[in-house]
C-alpha cells in the first residue's frame, strides 16, 4: 500500500526539479512501434534508472550484487515452476548473472532478448508435450510420486526429463479430479444425497481436497454443479477420460492467454525485476497498470472486491475489501490461492502460472454478472466460490463503529480499514475527521472504553495518523520522518484537546502495515493504550511516491511510458526505532492461523534494513492505573482458553502442511492421504463455529440510516454478526474490562456480577 502525505507532495516537487534539469537527455526522436520498439525500451531503462537513483531514499549500487538479484528475480518470474527452461538454458543464461548491471547502464537488451526468445520457443515446445501426455489414459496403479516444491527442484536436464515432469504435474491434477468424481458418484449411489450438484457442494464444503501445487486443476467439478445427472453411473474409464479432456481444454486456454502477451508485457516483467532490487515497494507501472492503479486509488470499481498478489506461480487473495461482494459472501479469505476462474456457466479457466494482470482481467467484470473461483484454502482444501460482481463502494472503506454491552458496561468498537484522505478537496472525507466523529458519537452514547481495530489496514495518509493519535493524547510528537540527505522531521499533534481519555485498545495483526503501524507505535510509546493482536505487524516503515514518466519526455511519438513508484522516505517511532522489518510488537499476543506463514516485510530478501534515530521528546501517559495488570490478566486468559489453544494448533498444522510437498500418484495412496487430511481438518471445525454471547448494534445516528437503506442494513448486520464470532474482539473487550477503574466497575456492574468481578480485580 502507498503511504502519501502532504510532506510527500513537497518532496515530490524537489524531485521534479532535479529530474527536469536532465530532461533534455531524453528529448530525442524515436520511431514508435506498437509491437516492438527497442529504442523505446532503451529510453525506458535510462529514464527509470535515472529517476529511481535520484529520487530513492537509499538507492542500491548498480553493481554485480545488484545484477545477481535481477537475474534471480527475473528467471524465477519467467518460469517459477521450472516447466519451460532446461538446465542447458540456465547454463547459457547464467553467463549474464553479473553482467546485467553493465547492460542496464549501457541500455543493452541482449539478455532480455535472449531470454524472451528462448521462453517463446520453450512454450511452443511445451504445447506439444502436454497434448501428447493427455492423448492417452494415465495408469494410476503405478507407484510413483511428484514433489511440488518448485523452488528446490532442479531444472530438467533434457527434453525427455522435462516431458516427464509435465506428465507428473498433469497426472496429479487429473488424479485429484478423478478421486473427487469417484467420491461424488459413490455418495450418489449410496443415496447420501438426492442430487449430484448438492453432493458436489456438500463435499466441497467438507474440504475434501488435499493441498497440492499444479499446472492445471480440474474444471469438471463445475460441470457437476451445473446439472443433475440422472443417467447410470459412469465407468472408471469414462471418468478418467473426462478429466483428461477437461485438463486439455484448460491448458489450451492457458496457452491461449499466454500467446496474447506481447513483448512489451514480458519487458515489463524484466523492468520490475530491476526496480524491485532497490526495495520491495519500488516498481514500474506499464500504461495499463498505471490506469488500474489510478482506479484503485479512487476506491470505486466493478468486480468482486478483492486485492490480489502473485505468490510464486499462483494468485493469492491478499485482502478482501469491506462491503464488497467477496466480503459479503464470507467464503473467500485472505491467503486463498485462486486456481481457476469461470465466467458464469462457462468452463473454468486454469489461472495457475498466469500473469496477475490477466487473472485480474478474468475476475473483474460488469455489475450483476457471475464469476466462479476455484480456490485452494490455506489448509489445502479446494473450494468453488460463486460471486456476483458489484460496484465496490468507497463508503465501505470509511471508518465505522458499533456499540456492545458487556457486564453492565458499554463499549465502542471502531473499525478503520485504511487511512484515507482527499488531497484535492479539503472538505472531503478523511480518516482523521471521521474517527473524531465516531469517538464523539461513542462518547455521547456513554461508552466506558474504545477498541480501535486496524487489522488488515494497509496504511494510507500520514497526516491522518497524526490527527487520529492526537484524539487520545494532550499534545506531542506522533511520528518522525527522514528523507535522504535531510534532517529528520517530527510530526506533532498540536491540539491540547483530548477527545477520549478513557480506556483504549488498539487491535492489529500481521497485515496491519505502514500508517497502521505508526498509530500503534505512537499509542504504545505513550503507553496510552494497549496493543493487542499478532506477534508483530507487517513491518513496512517506508513511504512511496508515484511519478509519471511521461512528463520527462518532450517527444510524444514515444508513446505512453507509464509510471514508477519509488521509496522516498522512512518513518520512525517517537522512541527512535523504525517499524521497518520489525513492525510493532503487540503488548498482548493472540494466536492466529497465519502466525507461522512467511508474509511480512522481514520475509523479503531485499527489504530495506531496520535502523534507529534519536527519540523525540514526549511524556508517557500516566492515567492507566491498571495497565500492567490488564496485560497480565489477558495473557492468563489466552493461555487457558481452549479456543485459542486450538487456533495455535491449527496454525502449526497449516505451517507443517506448507512443507508437505510430496504427493503419491497412486490412486489408493492418494485417497488415503486425502482422507487423512479431511479427518484432520474436522478437528478445527469449532474455530468456524465459534460465537460469543455479545450483541453488537449500530449507534443511534446510524439506526435511522439503516432503516432507510437496505444495502447498508445488510452490511451492518453482517459486520455485527462477524463481531459476535470474533474471539479477538471479545478478548479486546475483556481487556477494556480490566482497564476500568474500580469505581466505574462497582457502579456499572449488575448486582450478581459485582462481587465476583471485584474479587478478581
Amino acid at each position: 500500500m502507498n503511504t502519501i502525505t502532504d510532506f510527500m507532495k513537497r518532496n515530490y516537487k524537489i524531485l521534479l526539479v532535479v529530474v527536469c534539469l536532465s530532461a533534455t537527455l531524453f528529448a530525442f526522436k524515436i520511431n514508435a512501434s506498437k509491437e516492438e520498439d527497442p529504442d523505446k525500451d532503451k529510453l525506458l531503462l535510462e529514464l527509470l534508472t535515472f529517476v529511481i537513483q535520484k529520487g530513492h531514499y537509499n538507492p542500491a549500487a548498480i553493481d554485480d550484487t545488484f545484477s545477481k538479484g535481477i537475474y534471480k528475480d527475473y528467471i524465477q518470474a519467467l518460469d517459477p515452476s521450472k516447466r519451460f527452461f532446461l538446465q542447458s538454458d540456465i547454463d547459457e543464461f547464467s553467463k549474464y548473472e553479473t553482467e546485467l548491471d553493465d547492460e542496464l547502464l549501457n541500455k543493452d537488451l541482449t539478455f532480455f532478448n535472449l531470454t524472451y526468445d528462448r521462453l517463446m520457443k520453450r512454450m511452443e515446445e511445451s504445447k506439444k508435450i502436454y497434448k501428447s501426455v493427455l492423448s492417452q489414459p494415465f495408469d494410476y496403479n503405478v507407484d510413483e510420486s511428484f514433489n511440488t516444491d518448485y523452488e528446490k527442484a532442479p531444472y530438467s536436464k533434457d527434453e525427455k526429463e522435462l516431458a516427464d515432469k509435465w506428465r507428473k504435474q498433469i497426472k496429479l491434477s487429473t488424479l485429484s479430479s478423478l478421486t473427487d468424481r469417484l467420491k461424488i458418484q459413490e455418495n450418489k449411489s449410496k443415496g447420501i444425497v438426492e442430487q449430484e450438484d448438492k453432493a458436489a457442494s456438500d463435499l466441497l464444503k467438507q474440504g475434501e481436497k488435499l493441498k497440492f501445487d499444479i499446472i492445471n486443476s480440474d474444471t469438471d467439478k463445475e460441470k457437476s454443479n451445473k446439472t443433475v445427472d440422472t443417467s447410470k453411473p459412469k465407468t472408471f474409464a469414462e471418468l478418467e477420460k473426462e478429466t483428461r479432456e477437461s485438463a486439455l481444454k484448460s491448458l489450451d486456454e492457458y496457452f491461449g492467454f499466454m500467446k496474447d502477451l506481447d513483448r512489451n508485457d514480458w519487458f515489463s516483467v524484466y523492468i520490475n525485476s530491476i526496480t524491485a532490487r532497490f526495495d520491495p515497494h519500488t516498481s514500474y507501472f506499464a500504461p495499463e497498470e498505471k490506469e488500474r492503479f489510478d482506479v484503485s486509488i479512487s476506491g470505486k470499481l466493478e468486480g468482486i472486491g478483492a486485492r490480489l498478489q502473485k505468490k510464486n506461480d499462483f494468485t493469492e487473495i491478499s485482502e478482501l475489501i469491506s462491503g464488497g461482494p467477496a466480503w459479503r459472501g464470507k467464503q473467500l479469505e485472505a491467503g486463498d490461492l485462486v486456481m481457476k476462474v469461470a465466467e458464469g456457466n462457462d468452463e473454468a479457466v486454469d489461472v495457475v502460472g498466469m500473469r496477475l494482470d490477466d487473472v485480474v482481467k478474468k475476475i473483474k467484470g460488469p455489475k450483476g454478472t457471475e464469476v466462479r473461483l476455484t480456490v485452494k484454502k490455506v489448509d489445502g482444501t479446494i473450494k468453488i466460490i460463486s460471486i456476483i460482481r458489484d460496484i465496490v463502494e468507497i463508503e465501505e472503506t470509511y471508518a465505522k463503529s458499533s456499540i456492545v454491552n458487556k457486564n453492565g458496561l458499554k463499549y465502542g468498537v471502531i473499525y478503520l480499514p485504511k487511512f484515507y484522505i482527499d488531497f484535492e478537496n479539503k472538505d472531503g472525507r478523511d480518516a482523521g475527521k471521521d474517527i473524531a466523529k465516531e469517538v464523539e458519537r461513542l462518547k455521547s452514547a456513554g461508552v466506558n472504553g474504545i477498541v480501535l481495530d486496524v487489522r488488515d489496514d494497509g496504511g494510507g495518509s500520514l497526516s491522518t495518523v497524526v490527527d487520529i493519535a492526537g484524539l487520545f493524547i494532550e499534545q506531542g510528537p506522533i511520528v518522525q520522518i527522514k528523507s535522504a540527505g535531510r534532517k529528520k522531521e517530527v510530526l506533532f499533534d498540536k491540539d491540547k484537546k483530548i477527545e477520549w481519555d478513557g480506556p483504549l485498545v488498539i487491535m492489529v495483526n500481521s497485515f496491519s502495515a505502514s500508517a497502521s503501524e505508526i498509530l500503534a507505535a505512537a499509542i504504545q510509546d505513550y503507553k496510552r493504550g494497549i496493543i493487542i493482536g499478532s506477534k508483530q505487524t507487517y513491518g513496512k516503515g517506508t513511504v512511496q511516491n508515484v511519478i509519471d514518466l511521461n512528463q520527462f519526455v518532450r517527444n510524444s511519438a514515444v508513446g505512453d511510458l507509464g509510471a514508477v513508484k519509488t521509496t522516498t522516505q522512512k518513518f520512525y517511532r517517537i522512541n527512535g526505532g523504525s517499524t521497518q522489518l520489525e513492525g510493532v510488537s503487540s503488548d498482548i499476543v493472540m494466536p492466529d492461523r497465519y502466525a507461522y506463514l512467511k508474509m511480512g516485510e522481514r520475509d523479503v530478501d531485499n527489504a530495506m534494513p531496520w535502523d534507529k534515530i534519536d527519540p523525540a521528546d514526549y511524556t508517557v501517559w500516566n492515567k492507566n492505573a491498571n495497565f500492567n495488570q490488564a496485560i497480565a490478566n489477558s495473557k492468563k486468559r489466552i493461555s487457558q482458553s481452549s479456543q485459542f489453544q486450538l487456533i495455535e494448533e491449527n496454525a502449526k498444522w497449516i505451517d507443517s502442511r506448507s512443507e508437505d510437498n510430496n504427493y503419491s500418484l497412486n490412486i489408493d495412496k492418494f485417497k488415503t492421504a486425502q482422507n487423512e487430511i479431511e479427518d484432520k481438518a474436522k478437528k478445527y471445525k469449532p474455530l468456524a463455529d465459534y460465537k460469543n454471547t455479545l450483541k453488537f448494534t449500530s449507534l443511534p445516528y446510524e439506526v435511522d440510516e439503516v432503516n432507510k437503506d437496505v444495502v447498508l442494513k445488510e452490511k451492518r448486520d453482517r459486520w455485527h454478526e462477524a463481531l459476535s464470532k470474533d474471539i479477538y474482539v471479545e478478548e479486546a473487550l475483556n481487556v477494556l474490562d480490566d482497564l476500568q477503574s474500580k469505581s466505574i466497575v462497582k457502579k456499572s456492574l449488575p448486582a450478581k456480577l459485582k462481587k465476583d468481578k471485584l474479587a478478581k480485580s
